[in-house]
């Protein structure tokens, strides 16, 4: 497995390979000793194209997050919510896809969210702390101070999602 250090601390992308034979294929995921973060709560998501979800965080407890595609593709944006930090406010995208075998691991502090590419996808992301709900928020997909390049113009939004709101709602 190949490490890719970003300009964002900590932030880091994973590359690993499938091994084929007659039965199908096998990949490893993620390998704890190489993450130096205890995953204790892992979750699934399946979503049809364009269906964007994010961008979410964790304001009291926040979460690092594994995070593979095991079916389809997506385009994956982190937001550096970590006031102190050289990157704060400035965000990373990365396609991830069950062809590239690229996994991302995004540190406690950032926000994240995806646009599933694929006419079906399938994202399983481990977390370094359980979610809690009164802790969940959200930031506007299209905030314009944070001048991310989505590759759609109209995503599909959860209701809730609808209602997230501008960074500088949570940061100034």
């Amino acid at each position: 497995m190949k490490i890719i250090k970003t300009k964002f601390k900590d932030l880091l992308i994973f590359v690993s390979k499938n091994f084929y034979d007659k039965r199908g294929h096998f990949r490893e995921l993620s390998i704890q000793k190489l993450i130096k973060q205890k995953l204790i709560f892992t979750v699934v998501s399946k979503s049809k194209k364009n269906v964007l979800r994010g961008l979410h965080f964790q304001k009291k407890k926040p979460q690092g997050k594994y995070l593979s595609v095991l079916k389809g593709e997506i385009f994956d944006v982190v937001l550096d919510c970590r006031p102190k930090s050289k990157t704060f406010g400035k965000h990373f995208k990365i396609f991830l896809s069950d062809k590239n075998n690229k996994s991302i691991f995004i540190p406690p502090g950032f926000a994240h969210g995806f646009l599933c590419l694929k006419k079906e996808n399938i994202v399983v992301y481990s977390c370094t702390n359980y979610r809690d709900k009164k802790s969940e928020a959200g930031i506007q997909w299209n905030d314009p101070s944070l001048k991310i390049k989505w590759p759609a113009k109209r995503p599909i939004l959860s209701s809730k999602d609808k209602k997230n709101l501008p960074f500088s709602f949570y940061f100034n």
